[in-house]
């Protein structure tokens, strides 16, 4: 089995983003895989910054048994309107079942905050991820240049309730 379909294989917890993880969530950002070349203006400059963690829901994977807690992947939901703002694992742990992880935590955080649906613009690289675990096609989000010259797709992850 090759390191990106090796399952999760040590333990995982979710939790809250805190101001003093900004400067690794903006690390993983910037160093995404699925940003290189060109791509990479995207995030060039991007920031997460401690106010941002505390504007949205902001949650970090880690691994539960390593010292220090690496972060593996993070994501943020913006409640109005219901948005997955941000959603990245980093490349080393891609394959592993993260996202997923993460994507099932931020279904069940959309559906205590009561919302029933929850959009997502995705990076071009990241629509098959999206389409495997169950956002819907909804259309395409225009290019905003000069940050992102290209169009995207959109997606819609449907929160039904408990």
């Amino acid at each position: 089995m090759s390191a990106r379909t090796t399952p999760i294989s040590r333990p995982v917890t979710i939790r809250r983003a805190v101001g003093r993880d900004a400067k690794r969530l903006t690390r993983l950002v910037r160093t995404s895989g699925a940003y290189e070349g060109k791509y990479a203006a995207a995030v060039a400059g991007y920031r997460v910054g401690p106010d941002y963690i505390e504007a949205h829901r902001a949650f970090v994977a880690v691994g539960a048994d390593e010292h220090g807690g690496r972060v593996l992947g993070f994501y943020s939901l913006v409640l109005a309107p219901p948005e997955l703002d941000l959603l990245f694992v980093a490349d080393e742990a891609q394959g592993r079942g993260i996202g997923r992880l993460l994507v099932a935590h931020m279904q069940s955080e959309a559906r205590a905050a009561g919302l029933d649906r929850v959009r997502v613009v995705s990076h071009l690289p990241a629509q098959g991820f999206y389409h495997r675990t169950g956002a819907v096609r909804t259309g395409t989000a225009l290019a905003n240049p000069p940050a992102v010259p290209w169009d995207r797709p959109e997606f819609e992850f449907r929160i039904p309730p408990e």
